[in-house]
């Protein structure tokens, strides 16, 4: 099995590494993110996860996900219910909202009361 990389960067590189060099790898929104310093909301996750719990429930999707994060199970809130996602390498660098989705598909049924009868024909194929 081929060892993963993050730009040129092992797993224990990155994990090795602080936020400050760590946002260097990244593209520019999510480096200028990180520059700016986490939300008070991104903090307490990160402190709930350093904790060592086996599931964290969150709402907070716009977190990127870092190499410290490689290994927990967290619970992201996609309007609905929390799914679950357990984090891998090659998910570093992306924002947790990516991995719920949180707009259901659309399935029409049969007209409903007041359609005209235009509306109601309903085709064999």
């Amino acid at each position: 099995m081929a060892k993963f990389m993050f730009r040129g960067k092992t797993l224990e590189e990155l994990q090795a590494m602080n936020l400050e060099e760590f946002a260097e790898l990244l593209d520019a929104r999510k480096r200028r993110s990180l520059k700016r310093g986490l939300t008070e909301e991104q903090k307490k996750l990160l402190q709930r996860l350093r904790k060592g719990k086996p599931f964290v429930k969150t709402h907070v999707r716009d977190m990127i996900i870092l190499p410290e994060m490689v290994g927990k199970k967290i619970g992201v809130h996609n309007g609905k219910e929390f799914v679950p996602i357990e984090i891998t390498p090659e998910m570093i660098g992306y924002y947790l909202g990516e991995f719920t989705v949180n707009r259901k598909e659309v399935k029409h049924s049969s007209p409903g009361v007041g359609a005209t009868r235009s509306s109601k024909y309903i085709p064999l194929k």
